[in-house]
């Protein structure tokens, strides 16, 4: 018979034992799958998002080549700067995304290209000191040619529906001009002339082999990385409160002038503060609508 003295230093030793063998199962199971994680490319997002960057992506059905270092290297800084701010663009797009997707529908337009809106403005009806405005950030004059109404009482750059009809307008002259829709996105930003030079001077016909600005040459990486980190985001949606994917607006048509916008918006149950939120483009407090113009008004 053990005493029972020796008896506790068994137990001890074998509790000892037994932590040592289990810390270092868990140490190796972290250590070796760290190694399989880093043999694909990762980035931040990973731990919020379960997010790593695609083997196979694409764009607008068109393949996104990653067969060089200089495509890697791309994608890999846009999806590490644009994982930070991931959440606030998430909500934004749930609120906003639903009703540009329907005019891209609408008009047989990629719904890809709904994220150049996201890549433009992160959403917001910002204005830029060049001038660009609203989602899709169109000058004045380039806004006005593709039929958007701009004075002082109404600026449609910043209603989301005639906005992304104007874009529609855009790309499809791209496309039927490029026969790519990567290079309409990029052209979009730099414009058609400027990549039909450009595609000419380099004797290229795609987007990745081109040598360009800093502001163009990154811009479809994050246009890429912004779509995985949304796309990834709903295939993720059950782990994320249900107030987290926004509110549904529900639309209202006046084809009439109004007079007074807070009245107007009173009558309807809601206050003038949230007419102007979800109604950015009206400027005023007035509407004369002299040409009896279908204007949608939107209310959450």
């Amino acid at each position: 018979m053990l005493s029972f003295s020796k008896k506790i230093n068994y137990f001890v030793l074998s509790l000892a034992l037994f932590v040592l063998i289990s810390f270092g199962y868990f140490i190796s199971k972290v250590v070796f799958k760290q190694i399989e994680i880093n043999t694909d490319y990762i980035n931040p997002a990973q731990s919020l998002f379960g997010l790593s960057i695609p083997k196979d992506i694409h764009f607008a059905g068109e393949a996104v080549p990653q067969n060089d270092y200089s495509i890697k290297e791309n994608l890999d800084k846009e999806f590490l700067s644009n994982s930070a701010s991931a959440y606030v663009l998430l909500k934004r797009c749930a609120l906003w995304f639903p009703p540009i997707e329907a005019v891209l529908k609408r008009n047989n337009i990629p719904d890809d290209i709904k994220y150049i809106a996201l890549e433009e403005s992160n959403l917001t009806n910002s204005q830029s000191s060049q001038g660009a405005a609203g989602f899709w950030q169109f000058v004045a004059s380039t806004g006005a040619n593709y039929g958007l109404e701009i004075n002082d009482e109404v600026d449609e750059r910043f209603s989301v529906e005639k906005s992304t009809e104007a874009a529609c307008k855009f790309f499809k002259e791209a496309y039927k001009k490029f026969g790519s829709w990567t290079i309409a996105a990029a052209a979009y930003n730099l414009g058609s002339g400027g990549i039909e030079q450009q595609l000419k001077k380099q004797k290229s016909d795609n987007y990745y082999d081109l040598m360009l600005n800093k502001e163009t040459a990154r811009y479809l990486y994050r246009v890429l990385a912004l779509k995985t980190l949304v796309e990834n985001s709903a295939k993720h949606k059950s782990k994320i409160s249900r107030s987290f994917y926004g509110v549904p607006l529900v639309p209202y048509k006046v084809d009439t002038a109004v007079t007074d916008l807070s009245a107007f918006a009173t009558s309807l149950g809601y206050t003038y503060n949230l007419l102007k939120i979800f109604n950015p483009w009206l400027r005023k407090n007035t509407l004369p609508n002299p040409n009896k113009k279908n204007l949608h008004n939107k209310f959450p």
